[in-house]
């Protein structure tokens, strides 16, 4: 920003010292610096709003000085963008286990990185998802497996940093590719000139985007084209406008008739959450505290790459519109805690029931494991121990663990329970204070961790609630509603906004 505003082309944290200087204008300005570093805040400081103006001119004169490629990228001379990890970040946190397995929000890949190309750019090089290819740039080279990627661009491959260390830990060693040895102080962001070779291999890859579905084939395709706009409902603010009830006519419902007697619940609290899409940035924070609160285990690549993931919460990415420059959408999908759920209904031992406050609940030293219940889930949310991925676990992770929840062992099906053990501590602490439990006492993980608050969790039976009044906007719909299965997870649709002057596609020859 400064280099924009007055042309000096300076770091941040010379500029972020010189801009102190003035402040702490004291003898000994380091210590003062270090101590204000320390504690995070500078007593006695009161923010002042300053007025800046942008000046072309400076501008001008710092593009001069770093000017961007000019060249045009050919499939000889792409263009290379270097991007951190949405995981790993730089490589810092590359032996955290929760990070290496986190699907990326885009990709879904886990445990690697990859080269990212255009699905013409894989077509003229002649590869496919798992080739490995030579990628080489500047004299250097890395071989890197592809993955092909809708809305990239032609001739542009985008790669991860942060990966392929080797004395990061025993989990992050070996992990991936580095691609610091091919990157340039001189162009650490992007540069032209990259080629890619095949090499006649293939590499592995652990994706999590067609994991619980039937078939990965045109047939699974076709099927996903038709229901998105069930799935995920959306209009421009102009269409809501005209027609706000349009999430409940997108669905044709029949009459729905209960298979079993139905229970009313009606008696306070009911629990229900509510997850807005359009504030949803698919950051995957919610998993990762999902993952943290409720001591889910990390399983590893190849397990992953046998749809075994443990995650309570996945994040569903769909595309719509052109392959080559799609709209994105993102959609936290965990257990929707049914009130006529259909995996309590096949479940041979009632190792998963319904509680009177409306969860759909699970008795782990119940549970025999014969998965009906995974089968009979129509959101696939439904996670299974496959080994005793606890066993071994060293001491001081086990000390890291939340106490509050049980560790579960081999053979047993487990899910999203709505942090049943933060709603237990609330009532506790209600009945001793002989009151009911107040609206937002209750706060699951990924409601907590959610940084636009997209995620609201109460009493849906609350008039005064939070959750109550979400739930009356029209814009809620339940996914899969048409089933009568009566989710108590509800979402909120998703509304564009697009400018008219930049949503016109303009003739490239214009």
């Amino acid at each position: 920003m400064a280099a924009v505003t007055t042309g000096d082309d300076r770091s941040g944290y010379d500029l972020t010292r010189e801009t102190w200087r003035s402040i702490l204008t004291g003898m000994d300005f380091d210590r003062q610096w270090k101590r204000i570093l320390h504690d995070g805040v500078y007593e006695g400081a009161r923010g002042k709003s300053l007025q800046v103006e942008i000046q072309s001119g400076n501008l001008t004169t710092v593009l001069d000085k770093k000017p961007f490629p000019t060249d045009a990228a050919t499939l000889n001379s792409m263009e290379i963008v270097y991007q951190v990890s949405n995981s790993v970040y730089d490589g810092r946190f590359a032996n955290n286990g929760w990070l290496q397995e986190l699907p990326d929000p885009v990709t879904k890949l886990t445990w690697d990185n990859a080269v990212v190309m255009s699905h013409r750019t894989a077509q003229e090089l002649g590869v496919k998802n798992e080739d490995l290819v030579t990628l080489q740039h500047q004299g250097r080279t890395l071989r890197l497996p592809v993955w092909i990627l809708p809305g990239q661009a032609d001739y542009s491959v985008a790669v991860e940093l942060g990966y392929g260390r080797d004395a990061v830990g025993r989990i992050g060693n070996g992990v991936g590719a580095n691609l610091y040895a091919i990157r340039r102080s001189t162009a650490p962001g992007f540069d032209i000139g990259a080629s890619i070779r095949p090499t006649g291999e293939t590499y592995p890859l652990a994706c999590t985007q067609d994991h619980h579905g039937l078939d990965v084939e045109k047939l699974a395709r076709e099927s996903i084209r038709d229901r998105l706009p069930i799935i995920i409902r959306e209009a421009t603010l102009e269409e809501y406008r005209e027609n706000g009830e349009f999430v409940h006519e997108i669905v044709e419902s029949p009459p729905k008739v209960s298979m079993w007697k139905e229970i009313k619940y009606d008696e306070r609290p009911q629990w229900g959450m509510t997850i807005d899409l359009n504030v949803c940035t698919g950051c995957n924070a919610c998993t990762i505290a999902c993952q943290s609160e409720n001591n889910i285990p990390v399983v590893g690549k190849e397990e992953v790459r046998l749809g075994r993931e443990m995650h309570w919460m996945r994040l569903d990415r769909y595309y719509s519109g052109d392959p080559d420059d799609p709209e994105m959408v993102h959609q936290p999908i965990s257990c929707q805690q049914c009130e006529m759920a259909p995996c309590e209904q096949v479940c041979p031992v009632a190792a998963t029931t319904h509680t009177e406050d409306g969860l759909n609940g699970m008795t782990y030293n119940r549970c025999i494991g014969t998965r009906y219940c995974a089968n009979n889930c129509p959101y696939k949310v439904r996670r299974f121990n496959f080994y005793n991925y606890a066993k071994g676990w060293p001491e001081i992770v086990q000390m890291a663990r939340n106490p509050d929840v049980t560790v579960r062992f081999r053979g047993v099906m487990e899910k999203c329970t709505y942090c049943v053990q933060r709603i237990a501590l609330a009532k506790i602490a209600a009945k001793k204070e002989n009151r009911e439990i107040r609206d937002g006492e209750v706060v699951s993980a990924c409601q907590q961790t959610c940084p636009t608050d997209a995620i609201v969790f109460g009493d849906i039976l609350d008039p005064n609630s939070k959750i109550f009044k979400v739930k009356q906007q029209n814009r809620k719909y339940e996914l899969l509603e048409e089933l009568n299965i009566r989710p108590r997870t509800s979402f909120l649709a998703k509304l564009r906004n697009p400018n008219p002057a930049l949503s016109k596609r303009q003739n490239p020859k214009d």
